[in-house]
C-alpha cells in the first residue's frame, strides 16, 4: 500500500513524503482494518506533524486523525464483526488515516448513512462533535444566551453559528477579515466583529455591556486573551486550540474578582471519559444534524494522496474557503 509519512517534526509541506509498497497493517483483537476513501486536513493534523500537538508521534508516523473508509477485516470481537463491509467514519489517534489502509479500534469507527457523501462522512467527527459537545454538553447553552467565539469564519465556527440558530443561543463572532462579516451574517450570525476595529472587550461591551457569560477560543495569544477579558462576572471560556502557538496573558486579578473560569477542552479526552451510551447518542445527533445541513462542512479543494504536500500547503492558507480533503480511494 501507499501511505504518507514523516520522520521528524516540522512544516508539513517540507517533511511529508509518500512511502510505497509497504505491507498493510494487520488488526489486533478489538481492531478493524479499514480501506481509506478520504481524509480531511485539519489544523490538529498540521500541529501534530509540526510537533506542537498534545499527542507525541512515534516516528516515522502517518498523520490523519479522521476520515472515511470501508471496513475490510476484523481482528476479532463482536463489534468488529458487526462493522465488516460497512462504510464508516474513522477516528484514529494511533496509526493515522493518510494511507490506503489503516487500523483503529472497532469502537472508533462509526457507520455512516448512504445519503452522506464521502466528503461529509470524512469530516463526521472532529468539528461536528466538538461544536455540539462544547455548546450543549459542556457549556449547556440555553436559548437567549450569548456565546462569544473567535475564528468564527472557520468551518467549526460556521457550525456553531448554525447550531445557534437551531438551539436558540446567540453568537457574537470574531473574525480577522472584513469580507467575512457579510458571509457570516447571511449564515445566521447575530453579531460579527472584526479584530482590527479595536480591542475585543470594548467591541463586546457595545453588544453586552456587562460582558458575555460564555466564550470559546481556538486561537490563544492576544486574541484568546482578549476573548477571556470580554467575559462578565461568572463567565466561562473553553480553550479548544492554540492556532497562534502563543501563550495567554491574563491578569490573575481579573479572574479572581470576576469569578471567571478558563478551561481546556480536547474532544479526544472528553470522549474517553464517556460511556458507550453517551457516545452512541452523540453519533446519532451528529448524523441527524449533518442530514439537516447544520453540521456539514464546505470544501475548498480535493487532492490525491500523491499530492499531499500541495494539499497541506493549501490547508495552511488563510481564507481558503473551506476544508482541504485528501481523496485516497474509491468505493
Amino acid at each position: 500500500m501507499k501511505r504518507v509519512v514523516f520522520e521528524h517534526p516540522g512544516p508539513a509541506a517540507e517533511v511529508l513524503r509518500i512511502q510505497e509498497d509497504v505491507p498493510a497493517p494487520q488488526p489486533a483483537r478489538g481492531e478493524v482494518l479499514v480501506r481509506m476513501l478520504a481524509s480531511p486536513i485539519n489544523p490538529s493534523d498540521l500541529m501534530y506533524i509540526g510537533g506542537k500537538y498534545g499527542i507525541t508521534p512515534k516516528l516515522p508516523a502517518t498523520p490523519g486523525f479522521e476520515g472515511v473508509g470501508i471496513v475490510e477485516a476484523s481482528g476479532g470481537g463482536i463489534l468488529g464483526w458487526l462493522r465488516k463491509g460497512k462504510r464508516v467514519a474513522v477516528i484514529n489517534d494511533r496509526v493515522g488515516n493518510w494511507a490506503e489502509y489503516t487500523v483503529t479500534k472497532a469502537r472508533q469507527v462509526v457507520p455512516v448513512p448512504d445519503e452522506l457523501s464521502d466528503e461529509q462522512a470524512a469530516t463526521f467527527f472532529v468539528n461536528p462533535a466538538t461544536a455540539l459537545v462544547m455548546t450543549k454538553a459542556v457549556l449547556g447553552l440555553q436559548p437567549g444566551d450569548w456565546l462569544l467565539q473567535s475564528a468564527a469564519g472557520g468551518e467549526l465556527g460556521k457550525m456553531i453559528i448554525r447550531l445557534g440558530k437551531v438551539a436558540g443561543f446567540r453568537t457574537l463572532n470574531v473574525v480577522r477579515r472584513c469580507e467575512q462579516v457579510e458571509e457570516l451574517k447571511k449564515l445566521g450570525a447575530d453579531v460579527v466583529i472584526v479584530e482590527s476595529d479595536g480591542p475585543l472587550p470594548e467591541q463586546v461591551k457595545t453588544v453586552a455591556p456587562a460582558g458575555v457569560r460564555f466564550a470559546i477560543d481556538p486561537v490563544g495569544g492576544k486574541t484568546g486573551s482578549e476573548v477571556i477579558a470580554s467575559l462578565g462576572y461568572g463567565g466561562r471560556c473553553l480553550l479548544y486550540g492554540s492556532l497562534t502557538d502563543e501563550p495567554l496573558s491574563i491578569h490573575p486579578r481579573f479572574l479572581l474578582s470576576n469569578n471567571v473560569r478558563v478551561e481546556g477542552f480536547w474532544l479526544a479526552s472528553w470522549a474517553k471519559q464517556q460511556g458507550i451510551r453517551t457516545m452512541l447518542k452523540l453519533f446519532r445527533q451528529v448524523r441527524a444534524m449533518m442530514r439537516e445541513g447544520v453540521l456539514q462542512s464546505t470544501f475548498a479543494a480535493t487532492y490525491p494522496l500523491e499530492e499531499v504536500r500541495k494539499a497541506v500547503e493549501h490547508a495552511a492558507t488563510p481564507g481558503k474557503g473551506g476544508k482541504v480533503l485528501l481523496r485516497i480511494g474509491t468505493r
